[in-house]
């Protein structure tokens, strides 16, 4: 099966007719997502590779009887407002790839999407892509690319780093190890969908039987991951490389969400609570395809 996204899934692009939007649904249809319809403000009546695009998601949503998710590519200080649409139109997944977004526009999607019931991944995230199924976003660059890289199988990857996502299933999908679905959860200090909700996520899936978890320093969403497992909520094996181990507090790592502050999301600290968890934690990125591959002979 898959998380998120899968063959049948009906998806909006919204920002169709730029740079971005274009490119990025080539890669989804060429990947064989099922984008059947496309929205900017003023260009109605077009056509992008065939899709049709509209003025408004709502007339999106009319005219072809329900999305199942949308793909917002426009620049940051328009997301908030493309992101209100989207739920406003009751789509259920709407996917925020732009990086930049401002802190107080995400404050207002989380709790627009907590009132209509709905959910939102990102801000700043490559996406996620169900392996030979479908792809929301960018991952994998080229449907070709994306087909090479990444072979099916029962590996759930959930990933903090946008390359780290693409590099983690990469070198799984090298060593033999086939994946299900993978999902980088975004960048930035408040997400969507965080660890805990995509790790969830992996446990509901009948035929994801591991969880390997790209984390890094700053927040506490690895911290809250621990719980969950020690709480009996996720019973699948999971595996974790923490990212920013000689980091020291104060000292951003990647981006905006990977920051330690006031002796919270300290590397040694998620590590711990992992370990205690009953988690898998590899000391070097280098030992996880490995490490993995042992739980699933084992």
């Amino acid at each position: 099966m898959a998380v998120l996204v899968d063959e049948s899934t009906r998806v909006v692009v919204q920002g169709i007719t730029g740079r971005e939007g274009r490119a990025r649904t080539k890669l989804m249809r060429d990947y064989g997502t099922r984008v059947v319809a496309g929205c900017t403000p003023g260009r109605g009546g077009e056509t992008v590779d065939g899709v049709p695009v509209y003025d408004t998601v709502l007339e999106a949503v009319d005219a072809h009887g329900g999305l199942d998710a949308s793909v917002i590519f426009v620049p940051a200080p328009l997301v908030k407002d493309a992101a209100l649409e989207s739920i406003a139109a009751g789509v259920p997944l709407t996917v925020l790839v732009g990086d930049r977004v401002p802190v107080w526009d995400i404050l207002e999607i989380v709790r627009a999407a907590e009132r209509a019931r709905v959910s939102f991944l990102g801000p700043n995230t490559l996406g996620v892509l169900s392996v030979g199924k479908g792809v929301l976003g960018m991952i994998g660059g080229r449907a070709e690319s994306a087909r090479a890289w990444f072979r099916p199988g029962p590996v759930g990857v959930a990933s903090r780093s946008g390359g780290m996502t693409s590099s983690t299933g990469y070198y799984l999908s090298r060593a033999g190890v086939g994946l299900s679905t993978l999902v980088h959860v975004g960048g930035d200090g408040i997400v969507g969908l965080p660890l805990p909700d995509v790790v969830r996520l992996f446990q509901e899936d009948p035929e994801t039987s591991c969880i390997a978890m790209f984390g890094e320093i700053g927040g506490s969403q690895e911290e809250r991951v621990a719980e969950m497992m020690a709480n009996g909520v996720i019973t699948k094996p999971v595996v974790a490389f923490i990212g920013g181990r000689a980091a020291t507090l104060g000292v951003r790592f990647s981006h905006a969400g990977a920051i330690v502050e006031g002796g919270r999301g300290t590397y040694e600290g998620k590590v711990a609570a992992l370990r205690e968890a009953g988690a898998t934690v590899v000391d070097a990125f280098d030992a996880l395809p490995a490490a993995v591959a042992g739980i699933l002979e084992g």
